[in-house]
Order: structure tokens, then C-alpha cells, then sequence
């Protein structure tokens, strides 16, 4: 695999202050000299997610997660090393040349590359079909009753795919691209699984189509949308999952919403791609939309890089409050307050926006409601609290939502106010809410592994002396040198302890302990496992003389491993089957070592 310099990486961290890196992700508080949040990685009402800076890493002393700002992006975004290194580098305007260039990688990369540039001209050629081709009248006619002009259509590169499919592969071909890149794009499936030469379909036909951008702009699939009434697909028709799609974790018009949610301090999120078109056409550029898809937490996730806020802007009707009660889950999973806009029955932001105006929907959207205040509002009408199994049906849908909030603060205030409006004792409430809970977990266990935490790295097994001779090895250049001076004597008593080899690693590749960046590109090149050891016995503190510090941990070392020779050497003196040559050895070795013990506790 192609191998990034330990060189570049330590460039890397050197330019990324990781305050500023979790910054963009999340509002810090001040502490001190640190910075705080609530835990990312963990639910949590109180702050014990703790940044650095001058040391450039964060601990939890709640879930324990740690690390540097690569290790952040890896869990944060889910991102391998590399392409977690890669991000950064991006970030700072470093550019990465990697040594040896491993073939299967190479090809890897490659494959991606010429996805996503067959993406980009075929959201070009979709384009120029939807302008010109004589056959898509009919989809510049509901462009146009959806009030799209010429403009917006080359603002988004919405396109027709045409229902000669020849024309589709035509362009491929004349672009150098093959059946196989085709079906690796999700553009074409085969005709026959069974038969891969018999050829391929394309995966769109007359129907409109909406490129799907990721969060640089790059084009990494579509969602396309059927246009006639006999057209027995689905209304919307999404690109396969490849390398680069995977609908669960993209958000509609979000490289386009990101900056705007910012400045506004809220999303705005609707169900489609038109509405989240017509939004922002019309002056509500925080707006973005799944994919056809249920909102997913990868979702939630996103969205809480970049705002800490949501209006959720569905339709009123069954299947828009079902959508609504699904994303709300999510967001209020991940720490994110939700409020919900109710659009008049049978309006979607479109509709609503052309029959009353920009400035209408602005008043609903100031008149937003918290989430549940909102679903009541829309469902108590319809309900009849008198009807047993209506009521319980509610009561039930209700604790689903409730539980998903992590804020224990927040879901007793909400408790409390729908035990209001229902009309409900709020003890008798919280019953239904924990037996709802308790059922829940329920159903989770039955298929949830014996142990989960199994499929975690694991920290190496390390000794106590060991590691914090680690420790003062990575922050003195003095200790550094001096244990290397030490290493023969100290071999025996190393290849006794758990860990030596993490320590004979760090002595051999000696990473500056001058410089930060360089002593994290060492544990970013060393297996997991030996980071997490590593990173367990990090302190903030160095002594004043660290050399000293080192020799009276190698002294209690050294002298905890002959007292247990001396040990083994007692007990094998009384055997009975030793000769007498081994009686006289075995004499002459505790002799030995009774020295060495003594000489270490006058040292010590």
C-alpha cells in the first residue's frame, strides 16, 4: 500500500492546531488552559471532553476516548488513516507524496478517480440533453411548472437522461470510459447477472435528474425523479452504492447549505430535492434533504459539524409526520434541539410558497414550534383521548420519540408538558416512557453481540516501569539518549517485561520530543493497539530532572526482576534432582544477584 513519509505526517500536524480543527466541528468552552465540549463520541450533559493545546490532544475522561487530530477525524468521520491524513493535508495546503506505490492501492485510487470523473460528465451530458435534446420538451415543461427557469436548471446541472439509451453509452465510450467503469459508477446494471457479456441497461431514462454533490462540490451520484403518470417506477430513482454513493450518508444541497447554516445557526430541512431547490431559489440557503431515503444518524451527524440547531419543514400529511418522527429521533439522538414548521394540509414548501408568497412561509417558519408542541398541534385533533386504544396507540408513539432524547434535563421538561397537554398525571407518563425504554432495550439485546466491546482495538498489555519509561523517551531527547546508553544492561530485565518492544521501537526511531507533531506522526505509524497502551500512560506532567527520574525507574525495574529470579533460584535449590555441579551453580547465581540487589538499594 502506498506508504505517507512519517516526514509528511509530522508536516501535517505541525500546520493543524487541533483547537481549531475540533473548532469547526463544535462551539468550544475555555477551561483553564484547555478547552472543553461535551463528548462526540459519547451521550453526556456535562463537558468532560478536554482539547489540549499545547500538548494538540484531546481526552474523555467520560468514554475515555484520546488522541491527536488525526485520530479525531478517523472516529469523528469515520475515515481510515490515510484518507484521514489526506483531509488534513487539504485543510493545510500540503500536498502528499506517497513512497512505493503499492499496485492494488494505486488501482484502488484510480478506480475512484475515473467514478467520480464519469459522475461529472455525465451530469454535463444530462445537462445538455435537458437543453437541447428535442425529446425532453416534456421535461422542460415541468421544470417550468415547478416555476424552474433556464438559470436555476444551469445553477443546480439538472438534466434529462434520455430514453435512447445509445446515447448515453455513446457519450461514455467517446469519453474513454467502459462497460465495466459504467457499472462500477451505478450508471448501468446488468442485463443479465448471470451473463455479464450480454450488456448493459442504463440505470436512468426519461427522467430528470439531480446531481448529488459531496461536501467539496465533487459530483457522486444522482437521484432522478420519473415525469410520466404511466411510469411505474419509484418517484425517485437514487445511484446504486458504489465507493463514493452511499444515500444513507449524503444530505441534498449540502455543499451549497453549509456555509448558510452556519450564518443562520440552523437547518432547515425538507424531504426533497424541488422543495430544497425552490428554498433555496427563494432565500433559505440553510436548506437541505435526504436522498428518498429515512434520516439516518450519519445524517444527524453531518448536520451537527456545522449548526446546532434544525427546523424540520415536512409535509403535513401520514407520511411527512412519519418522516418527521424518524429524523427527529435522530437529531435529538445527537444533542440537536428540533423544531418543527407545519405547512397547511396538502401543501409542501413548493406549493405553499407559490400560492402565498416567500414572505408567508417566513412567518411559519418564525412561528416554528418545538417538535412535539407541533406534532400534538397536528395530531390531537384527530385523536379521540377518550378511545383506550387510540390514546394508548399515541401515548406509546410518543415514549418512542421521548426516549431518544439524550438531554435527561430536557426529556423530563418534556414529559412533563405532554402529561399537560394530554391531560395525563406526569408520574403516569414517566411509567409508560421507562416501560417503553425497558422494552426497547429489550428488543436491542436480542441481537446485539455477548461482547461488544470485543470488536474494539484493544490496548497492548504494557508494565507500569515501562511505560513511563516511554513516556520520559518520547518528551527527553536527554532520557532518550540515555536509555540507549543503558540497553545492554537493561536487556535482560526488558525481555521480562510486557511492552519492552513499544520501548526499543521509540529508542530506535527516536521521533523529536522537541516538536509535537513529530511525537504524534510516531503513534499515528504505530498499530493501534500500542498507540492506545501509549496514550494510557500519557501525563502532563515531566519532572523536573527527568533523567533522574528514568534511572530510578529502570533501579525499581531492574530490582523487581532479580528479587523474582532470586526467588526462582531459592525454590530450585531445594530440588532434589539437581547434581551437584547445578547445586554449586545455582548457589553461585543467587550469590550474584544478592549483590545486584544490594548494590541497587544503596542506588535506590
Amino acid at each position: 500500500m502506498g506508504r505517507i513519509p512519517p516526514e509528511t505526517i509530522e508536516q501535517i500536524l505541525q500546520a493543524t492546531d487541533i483547537v481549531d480543527l475540533i473548532g469547526s466541528y463544535f462551539p468550544l468552552q475555555r477551561s483553564g488552559g484547555n478547552y472543553k465540549i461535551n463528548c462526540p463520541f459519547h451521550g453526556e450533559k456535562t463537558a468532560s471532553f478536554n482539547i489540549n493545546q499545547a500538548g494538540q490532544y484531546y481526552k474523555c475522561f467520560g468514554c475515555g476516548e484520546g488522541g491527536n487530530a488525526i485520530s479525531f477525524l478517523m472516529e469523528y468521520e469515520n475515515l481510515p488513516f490515510v484518507d484521514a491524513v489526506k483531509k488534513l493535508a487539504d485543510r493545510a495546503s500540503i500536498t502528499i507524496i506517497e513512497e512505493a506505490h503499492d499496485p492494488e492501492s494505486d488501482k484502488k485510487r484510480r478506480k475512484i478517480s475515473r467514478i467520480k470523473e464519469l459522475n461529472n460528465k455525465t451530469a454535463r451530458f444530462y445537462h445538455q440533453q435537458l437543453l437541447k435534446n428535442p425529446d425532453a420538451e416534456h421535461a422542460r415543461t415541468y421544470l417550468k411548472s415547478r416555476g424552474f427557469s433556464k438559470e436555476v436548471a444551469e445553477k443546480w446541472l439538472i438534466g434529462w437522461a434520455p430514453r435512447d439509451s445509445h446515447l448515453f453509452f455513446q457519450m461514455a465510450r467517446e469519453n474513454g470510459f467502459n462497460g465495466r467503469e459504467i457499472f462500477q459508477a451505478g450508471l448501468g446494471g446488468l442485463k443479465d447477472k448471470e451473463n455479464p457479456r450480454a450488456g448493459l441497461y442504463p440505470r436512468f431514462y426519461d427522467q430528470l435528474t439531480f446531481p448529488i454533490h459531496n461536501d467539496y462540490g465533487d459530483v457522486v451520484g444522482f437521484s432522478c425523479r420519473i415525469l410520466r403518470a404511466d411510469d411505474k417506477r419509484g418517484k425517485y430513482i437514487n445511484t446504486t452504492d458504489t465507493p463514493l454513493f452511499n444515500k444513507s450518508k449524503l444530505l441534498f444541497a449540502l455543499d451549497k447549505a453549509r456555509r448558510p447554516m452556519g450564518k443562520e445557526k440552523f437547518a432547515l430541512i425538507c424531504e426533497g430535492q424541488v422543495d430544497a431547490i425552490v428554498l433555496h431559489q427563494s432565500g433559505f440557503e440553510n436548506t437541505i434533504a435526504p436522498l428518498g431515503t429515512a434520516f439516518t444518524e450519519d445524517h444527524a451527524r453531518m448536520i451537527k459539524r456545522y449548526t446546532d440547531r434544525v427546523v424540520l419543514c415536512y409535509d403535513g400529511d401520514k407520511a411527512g409526520l412519519a418522516a418527521a418522527d424518524k429524523a427527529f429521533k435522530q437529531l435529538t439522538a445527537q444533542g440537536l434541539p428540533v423544531k418543527f414548521m407545519l405547512l397547511p394540509d396538502g401543501h409542501d414548501p413548493d406549493t405553499f410558497i407559490k400560492e402565498h408568497g416567500v414572505e408567508a412561509f417566513q412567518a411559519l417558519l418564525e412561528k416554528a414550534k418545538d417538535y412535539f408542541d407541533a406534532r400534538l398541534d397536528r395530531e390531537l385533533p384527530t385523536v379521540d383521548l377518550s378511545s383506550a386504544s387510540e390514546r394508548t396507540k399515541l401515548l406509546q408513539e410518543l415514549a418512542l420519540s421521548v426516549i431518544a432524547m439524550n438531554d435527561e434535563l430536557l426529556r423530563d421538561a418534556t414529559i412533563q408538558n405532554l402529561a399537560i397537554r394530554l391531560r395525563l398525571g406526569v408520574d403516569d407518563f414517566r411509567q409508560v416512557v421507562a416501560a417503553t425504554q425497558r422494552e426497547q432495550k429489550r428488543i436491542a439485546s436480542r441481537g446485539r453481540p455477548r461482547d461488544e466491546q470485543r470488536l474494539r482495538v484493544e490496548a497492548t498489555a504494557i508494565d507500569h516501569f515501562v511505560a513511563y519509561l516511554c513516556h520520559l523517551a518520547l518528551h527527553s531527547e536527554a532520557v532518550a539518549e540515555y536509555l540507549c546508553e543503558q540497553l545492554e544492561s537493561l536487556h535482560e530485565c526488558l525481555e521480562d517485561s510486557l511492552g519492552s518492544r513499544i520501548l526499543l521501537d521509540i529508542l530506535a526511531k527516536r521521533p523529536n520530543p522537541e516538536s509535537i507533531a513529530s511525537k504524534q506522526a510516531y503513534l499515528m505509524t504505530i498499530p493501534e493497539s500500542d498507540r492506545l497502551a501509549l496514550e494510557k500512560s500519557f501525563s502532563d506532567d515531566i519532572p523536573e530532572d527527568p533523567i533522574s527520574s528514568a534511572s530510578d525507574t529502570i533501579a525499581m525495574l531492574s530490582a523487581r526482576f532479580y528479587q523474582m529470579k532470586e526467588k526462582s533460584l531459592r525454590s530450585r535449590q531445594n530440588d532434589p534432582n539437581l547434581s551437584p555441579q547445578e547445586i554449586i551453580d545455582t548457589v553461585q547465581e543467587a550469590k550474584r544477584i544478592q549483590t545486584i540487589l544490594k548494590e541497587l538499594d544503596q542506588r535506590f
